[in-house]
């Protein structure tokens, strides 16, 4: 016989954590995963949709695994075992965004989410990733040895990286980014040495 996929547990308003204790489903810890999962399902419609390369694509299915790793580490009270999330999460995910902010052209202005679909898919993930971000620090105020501080620093580091995968997705369709008309100088130029720069304005 196959196994159920139901269990009957949760008709009460519980649900059990990793180490089996049961709590409450609306808990902060259980909002945090919650909300991390629900992320990483967004995650899974936007990669069907991806049309700018494998580098792109196999980055999202790895960052997939992650985001389970973060729910579960989430799901665990401390001391239950090991955490999966480390410090080699994040300096992965800041290589990457390092590699990808050399495509587009620099930039000292806010952005308005738009361009191409795909940019806008990845401003959603980006806006969704700081709602489960939100979660995390209302747990973590609450209990804050019970949080991988591992956790929070890729979820950080996961809304910059999807800022600049939307610039990205634009930048290789041709497509510009759409800037806030009244915005002032938000962000500093790594590089001030000049760079040749290709668009309609090329005399």
């Amino acid at each position: 016989m196959k196994y159920k996929i139901y269990t009957r547990t949760g008709d009460k308003g519980k649900t059990r954590l990793g180490g089996g204790q049961a709590v409450s489903k609306n808990a902060k810890r259980v909002e945090a995963y919650g909300e991390i999962d629900n992320l990483n399902s967004w995650f899974g419609l936007v990669q069907s949709k991806v049309d700018i390369g494998e580098d792109v694509k196999a980055d999202i299915a790895l960052i997939q695994q992650f985001l389970f790793d973060c729910s579960t580490d989430l799901s665990i009270p401390k001391g239950y075992r090991e955490y999966k999330m480390t410090k080699e999460h994040i300096v992965w995910l800041e290589s990457r965004i390092d590699n990808y902010s050399e495509e587009p052209e620099e930039t000292q202005y806010f952005i308005i989410p738009g361009g191409t679909e795909l940019a806008g898919w990845f401003h959603i993930l980006r806006t969704t990733t700081r709602n489960a971000e939100r979660r995390i620090v209302d747990f973590l105020e609450e209990e804050p040895e019970e949080v991988n501080p591992f956790v929070l620093q890729f979820i950080n580091r996961l809304s910059d990286y999807l800022f600049i995968l939307a610039r990205v997705a634009n930048a290789r369709k041709g497509v510009p980014d759409v800037p806030y008309e009244r915005s002032e100088k938000v962000f500093r130029v790594a590089n001030p040495e000049p760079r040749e720069r290709k668009g309609s304005n090329d005399k």
